[in-house]
């Protein structure tokens, strides 16, 4: 068996192996149509005919995020809550930038919906939820041709039933269904709305990405996916709680960097991972410092992770000049096609 580590960003696809006692390292250029391209054609490249047990970090949905290019995604959640995902909370981390101008909501207003029922803090149903409400709302989401859909009910941590039924019927549709009780089964209904949105927005895009690593793999082959903690999980559960691995690139890079560190007598560090498309930075003080309360691109995501700051300039990033006529850089990049000017592949 042949053991292999793949990092995939938005420019670069990086492998690293161990085969027998050889260790090995391979670079290719990423693919962004279709990352797994890439993917696939490095660990034929290392293994071809060999058993495989791969472990897989990823910034496919760091970067979907960062360039907004995640799935068309919806909102349900109880009547008069709607707009929580766009209002949050009161911090404010501008607060004396007078020119500040708040980006889009990851989820348009007209794709946000409300449905009769309430579920109390004890878990009794005050308020059946409303079926012809909700077979109404799935109607209009098909009309929408929305991708994904976030359903976070109030205090569905304790009583889940209201998601599991409308997630019934969203489930009879071709989208995909993140239910919050599923994804963060905790209270604070800002934090959790935002978890379960950023899950449904990246979902479709790993769905597609890993399923097809998978199809193309030997059944002997073991696929890993790293999260975001540092650790790993199996391909279906990452393709179902996608939010988890949000920092999995990242993750690898620290945990990595962490090992090294030990190995020549440091465990005090900086770690600092330029990629094409984002750069991630994290303080190790004698430990991995895992964190409930990270945030990417301004949306709360409250499951474990690693302490990461990211943000959307690499080496790749495109500069522009805006409506102003002031110079900005990223978050977009150009990746690996057609890549850094360098590349010699621009008009």
């Amino acid at each position: 068996m042949i053991t292999i580590g793949v990092d995939t960003g938005g420019t670069f696809t990086d492998f690293i192996f161990k085969d027998g006692e050889r260790w090995g390292v391979y670079k290719i250029l990423s693919t962004p149509p279709d990352p797994a391209t890439a993917v696939l054609e490095g660990l034929k490249e290392i293994g071809l005919g060999k058993r495989k047990r791969i472990t897989h970090g990823s910034t496919v949905a760091t970067n979907a995020i960062l360039e907004r290019k995640g799935s068309k995604t919806a909102l349900i959640t109880n009547k008069g809550f709607e707009d929580i995902i766009e209002i949050g909370r009161q911090n404010r981390s501008r607060l004396y930038d007078l020119a500040y101008k708040k980006e889009p909501c990851i989820v348009a207003a007209d794709l946000r919906f409300g449905i009769q029922g309430r579920i109390l803090h004890t878990g009794e149903e005050l308020e059946p939820l409303n079926v012809e409400e909700a077979r109404a709302i799935v109607n209009r989401i098909r009309e929408l041709q929305v991708e994904s859909v976030a359903v976070c009910f109030l205090f569905s941590y304790i009583n889940p039933s209201h998601e599991n039924l409308l997630g019934e019927l969203l489930r009879k549709t071709d989208v995909s269904v993140s239910l919050s009780h599923e994804i963060l089964a905790e209270f604070r209904e800002f934090e959790r709305t935002s978890t379960t949105v950023i899950n449904a927005y990246v979902c479709r895009k790993m769905e597609s990405y890993i399923g097809h690593l998978m199809d193309e793999l030997s059944q002997r082959d073991t696929l890993s996916i790293m999260q975001s903690n540092g650790g790993s999980i199996s391909a279906p559960t990452a393709m179902k709680e996608s939010v988890r691995t949000i920092l999995s690139g990242p993750a690898g890079g620290v945990v990595g960097a962490f090992e090294i560190g030990k190995m020549a007598g440091h465990s005090k560090l900086i770690t600092f991972d330029m990629g094409g498309t984002s750069t991630d930075v994290c303080l190790l003080d004698g430990t991995l410092s895992i964190t409930v309360e990270s945030e990417i691109s301004g949306y709360p995501i409250k499951v474990p992770m690693i302490d990461i700051h990211t943000v959307g300039a690499g080496g790749g990033s495109i500069a522009f000049l805006d409506e102003g006529g002031s110079l900005r850089v990223g978050p977009e990049s150009a990746g690996a096609d057609p890549g850094p000017i360098c590349y010699g592949k621009g008009e």
